[in-house]
């Protein structure tokens, strides 16, 4: 049975081991752990009978023991009897045994594998389905200009081309005298940097230079500097000195005369130009005039077409300095387009109105809105500098029909203009009724009464004095004044005055025979009241006089 079970397992093998015979095939550098199934080739070639037992010897999975399988080759092939081959069989089984025990071997056998796979692999790689895609330069740089130059050096500024393409190695200046056609190139290996500094040029030479961007697609179209540059050293670089006043918006009236003057420096002489919104000045409607140091901008009057943005430039070679002037010119507002009376209620009427169609060049600032009654037609303002576009105007009189007008602003003023509400507003009455009071009129009729009365007076000759009383009465009583019950006449000594009930006689240096008893008597239709008092006058004596 033992030698049974060899003779089938002997042939179930063989084929196994042919299958082995493709891998001495590839010739490129085959790996050391490859080379014993090299050397094992020659054990299969052994006698035709020992090449069964032979076979047998390696596990399937192992292909370096064909060193130790070739051992029992020696046995001569054919002549050997049958119990030879059966012992050869059993050798062979202990020879291969420790075979499947090696745990290393698996792990190289899939390396015979990966040397066919590796073989068959680059072919199929190397076989393109796609077509490789093409390389494309980038567009041109942009804004290329001039940062600086003097005798000998040109210092040139630019941006990034727009479109970058495949890439951006770098760029590459070129330059070449006016008239000619010999591009120079500044620098042989591209700069990464957007600035470059052409040295070693000449005095006087005027230039035409132009970068190129430089990528995997190859040069891209040039950039080229506006103008040509001469190779000098500028003296003093153009600048204007721009007045405060005119850094930020100028506001002017209509009618105005505008009269600015700009002051700049640059060696030498600048170059000045002027232009209004991008556009060049007219010279019928603006006047330039330039001198060494600066320029003058003269409108005689100004108008509303005159506002915008003025630019001033002026330039020594390749430098320039520019200014930006703001003008606006303006004028009164027109009125609101129209103006409605919305709603009246009580003592109020509520109004809206729209915005002017012509703001007089500048922005609105306020309202006025003014009513008037009908029956007067005098306009009084009820809202000023109002914000809005719609009110209430209060306190209105009941009964009165009124009329309302509203004015715009701005800077300049209030419009000439108002637009007038088309419908009135009336107030209507309540329905209360005012009945007055009706009072007793108070009779004021009273005889005359003396309220102060005359009080006696010593006075001294030859100093004026006079006698006070007070007296009420109505009506207007008649005042009359007595001496020793005699009425008073038009003598010059005495002066009678009446003011407001208060009765007043004034004795002009009096005698002493003006002493007396003086009265005043007032009397009216109801009836008459009297006062009296008594007048001394004194002598001065002298002692001096007296001794004599």
């Amino acid at each position: 049975m033992p030698f049974k079970a060899v003779i089938k397992k002997a042939p179930s093998k063989k084929p196994l081991a042919k299958k082995a015979e493709p891998a001495p095939v590839p010739e490129p550098e085959p790996a050391p752990a490859e080379a014993p199934p090299a050397e094992a080739a020659p054990a299969e070639v052994a006698p035709v009978e020992a090449a069964p037992a032979a076979e047998a010897a390696p596990a399937p999975d192992a292909a370096p023991p064909a060193e130790s399988a070739a051992a029992p080759a020696p046995p001569p092939a054919k002549e050997a009897p049958a119990e030879a081959e059966a012992a050869a069989a059993p050798a062979a089984e202990e020879v291969a045994a420790p075979a499947p025990a090696e745990p290393e071997k698996p792990a190289d056998v899939p390396e015979a594998p990966s040397v066919e796979e590796a073989s068959v692999a680059p072919p199929a790689a190397s076989e393109p389905e796609a077509p490789a895609k093409a390389e494309v330069p980038t567009s041109e740089p942009l804004n290329v200009s001039v940062e600086d130059v003097n005798d000998t050096t040109l210092t040139i500024r630019w941006r990034p081309p727009e479109k970058i393409g495949s890439g951006l190695d770098g760029y590459t200046v070129e330059y070449c005298k006016d008239q000619t056609t010999d591009w120079i190139v500044a620098n042989p290996e591209p700069t990464p940097a957007n600035r470059l500094v052409i040295k070693n040029l000449t005095t006087s030479d005027l230039l035409h230079v132009r970068v190129i961007s430089v990528n995997p697609g190859g040069p891209s179209p040039p950039g080229l500097l506006a103008e040509p540059v001469i190779v000098r050293e500028v003296v003093d670089r153009p600048k204007i000195h721009l007045p405060r006043i005119l850094r930020t918006r100028y506001v002017k009236k209509v009618g105005e005369k505008i009269n600015l003057v700009i002051p700049f420096s640059g060696k030498p002489k600048p170059v000045v130009s002027w232009s209004k919104d991008g556009q060049a000045l007219d010279a019928k409607t603006v006047n330039i005039r330039n001198t060494d140091k600066d320029s003058i901008l003269f409108i005689r009057q100004a108008d509303r077409v005159h506002s915008g943005q003025y630019e001033m430039c002026v330039k020594v070679d390749s430098f320039e300095d520019k200014a930006t002037i703001t003008l606006q010119i303006v004028e009164l507002p027109g009125p609101p387009t129209s103006v409605k009376l919305v709603d009246t209620w009580g003592f109020n009427a509520a109004l809206e109105w729209t915005p002017p169609q012509d703001s007089g060049n500048t922005e609105i600032t306020g309202y006025t809105v003014q009513k008037a009654d009908k029956k007067t037609g005098d306009w009084f303002t009820v809202l000023e500098h109002y914000h809005r576009l719609n009110g209430t105007v209060s306190d209105l009189v009941m009964g009165n029909t009124y009329s309302f007008r509203v004015f715009s602003e701005n800077k300049v003023g209030r419009s000439e203009e108002a637009a007038v509400t088309k419908t009135t507003a009336q107030i209507q009455k309540i329905g209360v009724k005012y009945e007055p009071v009706d009072y007793k009129e108070r009779d004021f009729t009273e005889a005359p009464k003396f309220t102060t009365p005359l009080s006696d007076r010593a006075a001294t000759v030859g100093y004026s004095t006079k006698l006070l009383c007070a007296v009420r009465g109505y009506p207007k009583p008649k005042v009359e004044w007595m001496k020793n019950s005699m009425i008073i006449g038009e003598d010059p000594k005495f002066r009678m005055i009446n003011h407001q009930g208060i009765c007043t006689l004034e004795i002009r240096k009096p005698s002493s025979f003006d002493g007396g008893v003086y009265t005043c008597r007032a009397k009216n239709l109801l009836g008459e009241a009297a006062v009296a008092c008594k007048l001394e006058v004194k002598q001065v004596i002298n002692p001096a006089a007296e001794k004599k």
